[in-house]
């Protein structure tokens, strides 16, 4: 089936987010929709979709207009999209989730529905158990059903929504194949991504977005270099500047922390390290090793069970978040949306969330209001925050501008140590730029930095020191010289030779 996308237009109020957009996808092709955050990619899906009304233009497929009211029409009309964020319920099984919407009755033929899941995912590769329950499998395998569920309904072309950005670079790999078979059996995709290397991995074509438009289109025989420039709109710096790091003393201390789970699971096992002054620490991982936990030990999110966390010689295990933010610790959260702003709040407020009872912003019970506006005007401009206001609630911007908020509000104030998980995930590759090369500006200040990745790429750019984990333990700390393949055995629970610390 053919998709074409005529001079599609979206506007908000006088705010153009897509201005006459042309795109042709042909049958069995992988079409990337390559643009930053806030550069208009999502709104042509959900009018692609029908979650949103265009203002201008059409849709046809196979050369005849077709106009959607809701996703229901988009679906009937062959078209599937897999959201960043998943649209699944935890408690129902595989097949459930896959027939739910298309039970054909009141009552769910379970037999028949595992057998429709298995025919569908061995057809397409896609190896899901029918049986297992959502909540058990891993993130993976969640989009795996997403996946599945679309192709239930027939899906000649499938929207793919930043499909990596929840990923590890295993599941990525996958996901690649996955695609790969699609494209084989006349499935079309559209792959909406920021990330220049997926693209040039699977991408059959490329077309760039920016601020709303398509600037250009591309093979995937283009440079990254060439393709970021289109991206941004200038030259962009792909390797991370930084000299040798002055190290200095440790800062922050884990000293044999053990953590358990509310469902009493050790899912950290004695983990001692040392953050120092002036250096970075990575923290790779294949996601589920029990970064997540250790992470919020530090900042006093999660108490351990055993052992301690010590700052500046002084023990803050049984801290809270707000006297460990005060007594010097900034934190970027893996999951901003929950840990990294009010989404209710605007730009301006959450850019002092935790800085509002400080002498620079309040006098007693009293806020300093024009120092808050002047402050998020200062970080809006220096962060190039993509908002129409200040006042602009938080929740209403895209995600990269969303992470531009939380990155903008911790480098606002002194830091004895920087705790930042994911950093750059679901932020486009200007913003990467812009975000490490702070990173390691915070680091050349004497700060402390723990940096976890489960992008190896950001990992060997910043780390001065990588340390490893594998099943809630550091397996070893090495140089980042490290081979990518070694540190893949490590991440796969490979017992370290003797020798290989750093």
């Amino acid at each position: 089936m053919q998709l074409q996308i005529q001079g599609l237009t979206r506007r908000f109020g006088d705010f153009v987010a897509n201005d006459a957009i042309d795109l042709t996808i042909e049958p069995g092709e992988i079409h990337c929709l390559l643009g930053e955050n806030g550069a208009g990619k999502s709104t042509l899906m959900n009018m692609l979709y029908g979650l949103l009304e265009p203002s201008a233009g059409q849709i046809l497929l196979d050369g005849k207009p077709v106009h959607f009211n809701t996703p229901g029409d988009a679906i009937d009309a062959g078209i599937g999209m897999v959201h960043q964020h998943f649209m699944l319920v935890p408690v129902f099984t595989v097949a459930e989730n896959v027939m739910l919407g298309r039970e054909g009755g009141p009552i769910l033929n379970r037999k028949a529905a595992g057998q429709r899941v298995r025919d569908l995912s061995d057809r397409y590769g896609l190896h899901v158990d029918p049986k297992a329950l959502v909540e058990d499998i891993p993130v993976g395998v969640q989009q795996r059903v997403e996946i599945l569920k679309a192709l239930a309904n027939e899906a000649k072309v499938l929207i793919l929504d930043e499909p990596t950005a929840v990923l590890t670079p295993q599941e990525i790999d996958e996901l690649m194949e996955i695609m790969r078979q699609l494209k084989a059996q006349g499935t079309s995709i559209i792959f909406i991504t920021h990330k220049l290397r997926e693209v040039k991995a699977v991408g059959d074509k490329i077309s760039v977005i920016r601020r709303g438009k398509i600037v250009g289109t591309a093979d995937p025989s283009a440079s990254e270099a060439e393709l970021a420039e289109m991206m941004v709109g200038r030259e962009v710096n792909l390797v991370v500047d930084k000299d040798a790091p002055e190290v200095g003393q440790p800062v922050l201390e884990a000293r044999g922390v053990t953590i358990i789970d509310p469902r009493g699971h050790e899912v950290v096992k004695d983990v001692s390290f040392e953050a120092r002054a002036g250096e970075v620490l990575g923290i790779a991982g294949v996601q589920g090793n029990g970064q997540t936990e250790l992470i919020k030990s530090l900042l006093g999110l999660v108490r351990p069970s055993a052992g301690d966390i010590v700052l500046d010689g002084d023990s803050i295990a049984k801290h809270g978040p707000k006297r460990s933010l005060a007594a010097g610790i900034g934190y970027i959260p893996e999951d901003r949306s929950h840990d990294g702003y009010v989404a209710t709040f605007s730009v301006r407020e959450n850019l002092v969330l935790d800085l509002y009872r400080t002498p620079e912003f309040s006098s007693g019970p009293a806020l300093k209001l024009a120092a808050i506006e002047r402050n998020a005007d200062q970080r809006i401009a220096e962060f190039d925050i993509r908002t129409t206001s200040r006042e602009t609630p938080v929740g209403s911007l895209s995600g990269g501008n969303q992470q531009k908020v939380v990155v903008a509000r911790e480098f606002s104030r002194p830091l004895k140590v920087l705790i930042a998980s994911q950093p750059t995930r679901g932020v486009d590759v200007g913003s990467i730029e812009f975000i490490h090369k702070r990173i390691i500006e915070e680091r050349d200040r004497g700060t402390a930095v723990i940096i976890v990745s489960t992008e190896l790429d950001e990992i060997f750019a910043l780390s001065d020191r990588i340390a490893v984990m594998y099943d809630g333990r550091i397996v070893d700390t090495v140089s980042p010289d490290i081979e990518r393949e070694q540190i893949g055995l490590l991440m796969a629970g490979a017992v370290p030779e003797k020798g290989g610390a750093a």
